[in-house]
């Protein structure tokens, strides 16, 4: 579990040994966006392979199942965005970052497979919000956190997170890029959204996020736990939706 304001020594404690299990276990062998310089992901590599797309011509996307994902329902929870019913039997814990090509992958396939079961109540998700691709500003990971973070007071967080991953640019997220993604989630464009966005207004969350991510101890993105279990890294099963299923269901989530 990611630190959060408030939490107690034995929290910490907790958080640190459930982190360390994690990258023991998955040690080298997942393939993702390294936040070590280790380079194993192109920070610039946008529009990774199987994402979701609805044939837009100018570059923003949205999930195929949008519809499912605009009635789940997301808190703020300290450093955490979560999603679904706060007495689902199941917790995911999903490490991201919203430039790592590998993350617009997995969240294509296994990203919308574990939400389809967190719509089902089966599981909450944790998004732990990384911005490690942003160092020096080159990749704009701090404003698409800055921004999903606003989408959350909108009620749209689901559908936005989604779809900010399936429009992943070659280049940086811009704030302009940000709202044309926010255009195509009905109800999210607004006063409030669209000046928490160009002013940057969640930019001390993302830190918070970014230092929570860190906390964990991982290496790289994406990574998911499931109740303190990795799933779908070693095997790479994260980066197809039926086989995540599979693995979901290995792990006690859904039924097969």
């Amino acid at each position: 579990m990611v630190g959060v304001r408030g939490a107690g020594r034995a929290g910490r404690i907790g958080a640190a040994a459930t982190a360390a299990a994690m990258v023991a276990l998955l040690g080298g062998a997942a393939v993702g966006c390294g936040s070590d310089g280790g380079g194993r992901s192109s920070a610039a590599s946008g529009g990774a392979p199987g994402a979701a797309s609805d044939g837009a011509s100018d570059g923003v996307r949205t999930s195929p199942v949008a519809d499912v994902l605009a009635k789940l329902p997301a808190r703020v929870e300290g450093a955490k965005v979560v999603v679904g019913r706060a007495d689902a039997p199941h917790t995911a814990q999903v490490l991201v970052d919203p430039k790592c090509g590998y993350c617009a992958k997995f969240e294509a396939a296994g990203g919308e497979t574990l939400l389809k079961r967190a719509a089902d109540g089966a599981v909450k998700v944790e998004y732990v919000l990384a911005s490690f691709l942003d160092r020096g500003g080159a990749s704009g990971s701090v404003k698409a956190v800055n921004a999903l973070r606003a989408s959350v007071d909108a009620g749209k967080f689901a559908e936005y997170h989604a779809a900010v991953f399936a429009s992943q640019p070659r280049g940086r997220f811009t704030d302009e890029l940000l709202l044309r993604i926010a255009d195509r989630v009905p109800g999210l464009r607004g006063e409030a959204f669209d000046k928490a966005v160009a002013g940057m207004t969640y930019e001390g969350w993302a830190g918070e996020a970014e230092r929570g991510f860190e906390a964990t101890g991982a290496q790289g993105t994406p990574l998911v736990l499931v109740d303190g279990r990795p799933v779908g890294a070693k095997d790479r099963s994260m980066f197809d939706a039926e086989a995540f299923g599979a693995a979901l269901v290995g792990v006690g989530v859904g039924v097969g």
